[in-house]
């Protein structure tokens, strides 16, 4: 098998840097893990909040440790840096190679997305961004490591998207309706979820929206690891 990461990205209308912030991390014991953060409200202090989360889970996930424990420490040292009044929300999504599972930690009021083929199945359970409270607990929800899985997370620009013309984006049947092309690849379905979002708000994006999509399918080719990298160097 093999593990394709995919992002799409793009910030807020008029606001120069995005408040989202994602990043990937190799795990010691194999696999990879996937940090996505939204800094409260938007711009370069929602900027500097996400890279502070991401950054603190990051370097512990490199270390070694748990996802969990990862994103109830960063919880805390934004707590600590900020004394509780600014907050952001966290996802992980991680390949674990010595368990063989995908695991999914969510401090994200929004939902993450575990499909199986064409039958998705909504992570919705109650859960709260990090910073606002000590201790602060993430919701994990773990799966077996097997061909055909797609996992998706995004911030809630994603959700907002056409808050302003009434017609918000169904992401689980927009991500249904892109899964039944079995071929289509974990970036097609960021950018054209991305797309959706954009055009929803007419092309001036009312929020950050960052979507991640991670897939586990048959191994294509030979052995070698390999990333891509955009990133559009804003004038």
């Amino acid at each position: 098998m093999e593990v394709q990461i995919a992002v799409a990205k793009v910030r807020k209308y008029a606001t120069p840097d995005s408040g989202d912030t994602v990043e990937v991390v190799e795990r010691p014991q194999g696999g990879v893990s996937v940090v996505l953060a939204d800094g409260q409200s938007s711009g370069r202090g929602a900027k500097s909040v996400s890279n502070l989360v991401v950054r603190k889970v990051i370097s512990l996930l490199a270390e070694g440790v748990r996802d969990g424990a990862a994103a109830r420490a960063a919880s805390d040292s934004l707590f600590t840096e900020r004394q509780g009044k600014v907050s952001a929300t966290l996802n992980i999504v991680s390949v674990d190679l010595k368990s063989r599972t995908l695991l999914v930690t969510r401090n994200n009021p929004a939902p993450a997305l575990v499909a199986h083929g064409v039958d998705i199945q909504v992570l919705e359970q109650p859960s709260k961004p990090v910073g606002l409270y000590r201790d602060t607990r993430p919701v994990i929800s773990e799966e077996k490591l097997i061909a055909g899985l797609t996992v998706l997370v995004y911030t809630d620009g994603l959700v907002h998207a056409g808050d302003r013309s009434g017609g918000r984006l169904d992401v689980p049947a927009a991500l249904r309706e892109l899964l039944q092309n079995a071929a289509i690849t974990p970036q097609a379905i960021a950018d054209s979820l991305l797309d959706q979002a954009v055009r929803l708000d007419f092309g001036r994006p009312v929020d950050d929206v960052s979507v991640v999509v991670l897939r586990v399918s048959p191994l294509q080719g030979d052995e070698v690891r390999r990333m891509n990298v955009r990133l559009p160097l804003g004038g």
